[in-house]
């Protein structure tokens, strides 16, 4: 799971910016990164910096993108339906974090810093074993 990559910030009130120069280099680099990660499937919220981020990916797999909401997700049906997936799930410095504390079903993850786009939550989930870890990606 990973937070979208850095977005343009020059106008306070749009609250739907694209990715800004450095953020479409990350949005490749992280295609890079996944490419050898076998990912089945790609979520994403319905925001032009997320679905950017997630661009390079999935075009190099050939996947498409489920959109989601991070308000509306019922995190069982979730984990039940993507059983045996690797998936990449990307969305927001205060979404992401609250997404991986409700998988492993314990309050350990803090919301992101702002200017922070290089964290990368895994969750591994193997029958009634949980375990996760945040490393960065640069």
């Amino acid at each position: 799971m990973i937070r979208h990559a850095e977005k343009v910030r020059s106008n306070d009130s749009d609250k739907d910016p694209k990715l800004n120069e450095n953020g479409i280099i990350r949005a490749l680099n992280w295609k890079e990164y996944f490419m050898d990660k076998d990912i089945s499937k790609i979520y994403s919220t319905n925001y032009k910096r997320t679905l950017e981020t997630v661009k390079p990916i999935q075009e190099a797999r050939g996947l498409s993108t489920i959109l989601y909401s991070p308000s509306n997700i019922d995190y069982q049906d979730f984990i039940l339906s993507n059983k045996g997936e690797i998936v990449l799930v990307v969305g927001h410095s205060n979404t992401i974090p609250n997404f991986v504390n409700e998988l492993i079903n314990n309050e350990i993850y803090a919301q992101i810093d702002d200017l922070n786009n290089s964290n990368l939550y895994i969750v591994s989930l193997c029958d009634s074993s949980i375990s996760h870890k945040l490393i960065k990606v640069d």
